[in-house]
Protein backbone atom coordinates (compact mmCIF):
# COMPACT_ATOMS: atom_id res chain seq x y z
CA UNK A 1 0.00 0.00 0.00
CA UNK A 2 2.93 2.34 0.67
CA UNK A 3 4.03 2.05 -2.96
CA UNK A 4 0.55 3.01 -4.17
CA UNK A 5 0.45 6.06 -1.90
CA UNK A 6 3.96 7.01 -3.06
CA UNK A 7 2.97 6.79 -6.73
CA UNK A 8 -0.07 8.95 -5.98
CA UNK A 9 2.22 11.56 -4.41
CA UNK A 10 4.50 11.46 -7.45
CA UNK A 11 1.54 11.65 -9.81
CA UNK A 12 0.13 14.56 -7.81
CA UNK A 13 3.34 16.54 -8.21
CA UNK A 14 3.40 15.69 -11.92
CA UNK A 15 -0.12 17.10 -12.22
CA UNK A 16 0.86 20.20 -10.22
CA UNK A 17 3.78 20.67 -12.61
CA UNK A 18 1.42 20.35 -15.56
CA UNK A 19 -0.92 22.97 -14.09
CA UNK A 20 2.02 25.30 -13.38
CA UNK A 21 3.40 24.96 -16.92
CA UNK A 22 -0.04 25.39 -18.49
CA UNK A 23 -0.93 28.48 -16.45
CA UNK A 24 2.42 30.23 -16.67
CA UNK A 25 3.65 29.09 -20.08
CA UNK A 26 7.05 28.09 -18.67
CA UNK A 27 9.29 26.53 -21.35
CA UNK A 28 9.89 23.30 -19.38
CA UNK A 29 8.13 19.96 -19.35
CA UNK A 30 5.47 19.23 -16.77
CA UNK A 31 7.61 16.40 -15.39
CA UNK A 32 10.55 18.71 -14.73
CA UNK A 33 8.31 21.33 -13.11
CA UNK A 34 6.63 18.66 -10.99
CA UNK A 35 9.93 17.21 -9.82
CA UNK A 36 11.18 20.70 -8.93
CA UNK A 37 8.01 21.27 -6.91
CA UNK A 38 8.51 17.89 -5.21
CA UNK A 39 12.14 18.77 -4.45
CA UNK A 40 11.17 22.10 -2.87
CA UNK A 41 8.41 20.42 -0.88
CA UNK A 42 10.79 17.77 0.42
CA UNK A 43 13.35 20.43 1.30
CA UNK A 44 10.73 22.32 3.29
CA UNK A 45 9.65 19.13 5.06
CA UNK A 46 13.21 18.08 5.71
CA UNK A 47 12.48 14.39 5.20
CA UNK A 48 11.26 11.93 2.59
CA UNK A 49 8.24 9.85 3.52
CA UNK A 50 8.39 6.08 3.39
CA UNK A 51 5.63 6.09 0.77
CA UNK A 52 7.62 8.19 -1.68
CA UNK A 53 10.77 6.17 -0.98
CA UNK A 54 8.91 2.92 -1.65
CA UNK A 55 7.58 4.24 -4.96
CA UNK A 56 10.81 5.91 -6.10
CA UNK A 57 13.20 3.01 -5.48
CA UNK A 58 11.88 0.79 -8.30
CA UNK A 59 11.88 3.80 -10.65
CA UNK A 60 15.54 4.52 -9.90
CA UNK A 61 16.37 0.92 -10.79
CA UNK A 62 14.89 1.38 -14.29
CA UNK A 63 15.92 5.02 -14.82
CA UNK A 64 17.76 4.29 -18.06
CA UNK A 65 14.61 2.75 -19.54
CA UNK A 66 12.56 5.81 -18.53
CA UNK A 67 14.95 8.09 -20.44
CA UNK A 68 15.04 5.91 -23.57
CA UNK A 69 11.81 7.15 -25.32
CA UNK A 70 13.09 10.73 -25.42
CA UNK A 71 16.42 9.63 -26.84
CA UNK A 72 14.75 7.50 -29.50
CA UNK A 73 12.47 10.41 -30.45
CA UNK A 74 15.49 12.44 -31.58
CA UNK A 75 15.91 10.14 -34.59
CA UNK A 76 12.56 11.32 -35.96
CA UNK A 77 13.67 14.96 -36.10
CA UNK A 78 17.22 14.56 -37.42
CA UNK A 79 16.43 16.64 -40.53
CA UNK A 80 15.43 19.57 -38.33
CA UNK A 81 18.66 19.32 -36.31
CA UNK A 82 21.02 18.87 -39.28
CA UNK A 83 22.52 22.39 -39.19
CA UNK A 84 22.89 22.60 -35.43
CA UNK A 85 25.41 19.88 -34.61
CA UNK A 86 27.95 22.24 -33.03
CA UNK A 87 25.33 23.60 -30.62
CA UNK A 88 24.07 20.09 -29.84
CA UNK A 89 27.59 18.79 -29.22
CA UNK A 90 28.39 21.78 -27.01
CA UNK A 91 25.20 21.30 -25.01
CA UNK A 92 25.88 17.58 -24.57
CA UNK A 93 29.48 18.04 -23.48
CA UNK A 94 28.72 21.07 -21.29
CA UNK A 95 25.66 19.44 -19.72
CA UNK A 96 27.53 16.22 -19.03
CA UNK A 97 30.46 18.02 -17.41
CA UNK A 98 28.15 20.24 -15.36
CA UNK A 99 26.20 17.19 -14.22
CA UNK A 100 29.33 15.28 -13.23
CA UNK A 101 30.89 18.20 -11.36
CA UNK A 102 27.63 19.02 -9.59
CA UNK A 103 27.21 15.40 -8.53
CA UNK A 104 30.80 15.24 -7.25
CA UNK A 105 30.44 18.54 -5.37
CA UNK A 106 27.19 17.40 -3.76
CA UNK A 107 28.65 14.00 -2.86
CA UNK A 108 31.71 15.57 -1.21
CA UNK A 109 29.49 17.95 0.74
CA UNK A 110 27.18 15.21 1.97
CA UNK A 111 29.98 12.79 2.79
CA UNK A 112 31.62 15.54 4.84
CA UNK A 113 28.56 15.54 7.11
CA UNK A 114 28.93 11.89 8.07
CA UNK A 115 30.23 10.98 11.49
CA UNK A 116 33.98 10.29 11.75
CA UNK A 117 34.89 6.61 11.80
CA UNK A 118 31.59 5.56 10.20
CA UNK A 119 31.87 3.57 7.00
Amino acid sequence: MAVMRGFLWLLGFLLLGDVLVTLTGLPVSAGVAGMLLLTFWLMLRGTVSRDITAAAQPLINVLAMLIMPGVVGVFFILDTLSGQWAAILGALVGGTLLSVFTTLWLMRRLIGREEPGRE
